[in-house]
């Protein structure tokens, strides 16, 4: 089993399907990787030889932020919104949609479960 940025890599998939599962590398990124390190895209994980892995583990340290730094840049990034106060910052803040959906109806993914109010009877 290839272990690509610690992340085991599914053995019957293609290689530039299979990369994705890498925090920080998406479908484009995979087929650029590849292409990088002269693999097939349709090559299977199990059929990879340690050469190919390592021209793989180059290609990514080279070019592409993957995993941890990634996870922290993007919350380094948040942080930065937040302590600034700006309008994104205060919506992550408090737990609200950031990219201008509606929260009138269909926010309860960041909303959480509804609170019902009390009514007042009378």
């Amino acid at each position: 089993m290839a272990r690509i940025s610690g992340v085991d890599l599914p053995r019957r998939k293609a290689i530039a399907y299979a990369l994705p599962y890498i925090y920080g590398i998406g479908l484009a990124t995979s087929q650029k990787l590849c292409a990088l390190a002269k693999i097939p895209e349709t090559k299977k994980v199990e059929e990879l030889t340690e050469a190919d892995v390592k021209a793989i583990r180059d290609a990514i340290d080279s070019t592409v932020k993957v995993e941890g730094d990634a996870r922290r840049e993007v919350q380094a990034s948040i942080k930065r919104l937040m302590d600034l106060g700006c309008y994104r910052g205060l919506r992550h803040r408090k737990g609200l949609p950031v990219r201008g959906q509606r929260t009138r109806t269909n926010a309860r993914t960041r909303k959480g479960p509804r609170k019902n109010l009390a009514r007042r009877s009378g």
